[in-house]
């Protein structure tokens, strides 16, 4: 089991009551991948996230990933979970559009989709965001890993990322035209 560091700001609903509601309705989340860009606006680097997994307490990889608030714009809800993963120096660029990249879905059955967290059925809204400043991770990561495409592309980093997130990574890296 995973010891996860206290949300310091829980939100709505106490851990009890998100837990049955996770139960029951699907949990809107907004996810990014946060990368280093050229001048052009090259993608040069991949940022991914090193720590316990939520349901293994294994090592894993993993992106910028919460829920979206009762109340909370979407804009919000990124920037939030942002400086919450990254710290607040890490000086994200949101996209003008809060119009993402990809909707996933994560459903609590293996196979469903390639996405899967056993806790809940979960929808996310997916970003990939520029960063420029310093990232110091924060709550539950490790380290901030800055990878290029083609390593992140790699088969033992993509296996390494949690509940089938390589899959977004590489649909990212696809939308942005750096797979090759």
């Amino acid at each position: 089991m995973s010891v996860r560091t206290p949300d310091p700001n829980p939100g709505w609903l106490s851990d009890i009551a998100l837990d049955e509601t996770r139960a029951r309705v699907p949990i809107l989340y907004v996810e990014a991948i946060p990368v280093r860009v050229d001048a052009l606006g090259q993608v040069e680097h991949v940022g991914l996230l090193l720590g316990g997994s939520i349901t293994t307490g294994a090592m894993s990889r993993t992106i910028v990933s919460g829920r979206v608030m009762h109340g909370e714009s979407l804009r919000d809800a990124l920037l939030r979970n942002l400086e919450k993963d990254l710290g607040p120096t890490a000086f994200p660029q949101l996209p003008a559009s809060t119009v993402p990249f990809t909707v996933a879905e994560y459903f609590p059955l293996p196979g469903v989709t390639p996405l899967h967290d056993p806790r809940q059925h979960a929808v996310s809204l997916v970003y990939v965001v520029p960063v420029t400043g310093e990232c110091n991770p924060r709550q539950d990561a490790l380290e901030l890993s800055w990878l290029t495409p083609t390593e992140v592309l790699s088969p033992g980093i993509l296996e390494e990322l949690e509940g089938g997130r390589g899959t977004l990574v590489k649909q990212a890296l696809a939308h942005l035209g750096a797979l090759g």
